[in-house]
């Protein structure tokens, strides 16, 4: 996500450099994420398609992990969207049969990760899961759209689901994605404290698809 420079940060109570809440955030992420890797990874060698979604949680929890430090939410209700957002994904599981052609399935995948990567290319350390105070991006497909990170995990998670039809599937990422907006929102709301994502946002209008949202 675009995040606004530190020194222009909003003087807000609840927005502060907690280590111990960086901490428990990655903490948090690599224990759920280990999970998710022990249940998703025995089906890529028959279902090989699998192993998109893993490619795209895993550069998540890597981004995480090596980020670097800058004041963050400790807002309860933050981090609570910011969790279900993050971490409800990584509840799926491989089951069900394709809802659409292997292929085509795959295809959506493959492009909701190039979306994301690219994104992530731009944020690199600057990237974390509860709001932050870092930095504004304009490069690349920040040029379309506010949030194209988010993008790329709908579409990705998307294609995962039609190949694994499940209610189950489904509740997790009807939770994903409105946990996703609420966040959008948050972030939003925060970073329009400071003029340079005010101009941003003047300039690009949409936040997760052009001519839609």
């Amino acid at each position: 996500m675009p995040d606004i420079p530190m020194n222009r940060a909003p003087k807000r109570a609840e927005w502060q450099i907690s280590p111990w809440a960086d901490y428990g955030e990655r903490v948090f992420l690599l224990l759920l994420f280990g999970w998710f890797v022990s249940r998703v990874a025995p089906s890529v060698p028959d279902h090989p398609y699998n192993a998109m979604i893993l490619a795209s949680e895993s550069f998540t929890a890597i981004l995480v992990m090596v980020r670097r430090p800058g004041p963050m939410s400790v807002s309860l209700y933050a981090w609570l969207i910011a969790i279900a957002g993050t971490c409800s994904p990584l509840l799926v599981y491989p089951a069900g049969e394709p809802a659409i052609p292997v292929e085509a399935g795959a295809l959506m995948m493959l492009a909701g990760l190039f979306l994301s990567f690219g994104a992530k290319l731009f944020l690199r350390r600057s990237f974390g899961i509860v709001a932050a105070n870092r930095k504004v991006q304009r490069g690349g497909v920040y040029r379309i759209m506010r949030h194209p990170m988010y993008s790329g995990y709908v579409v990705t998670q998307l294609g995962f689901f039609l190949l694994n039809p499940t209610l189950w599937n489904a509740s997790v990422y009807l939770v994903a994605w409105f946990a996703m907006v609420l966040r959008i929102e948050e972030e939003e709301k925060f970073l329009s404290n400071d003029q340079a994502y005010r101009d941003y946002k003047a300039h690009v209008r949409w936040r997760l698809f052009p001519g839609f949202y």
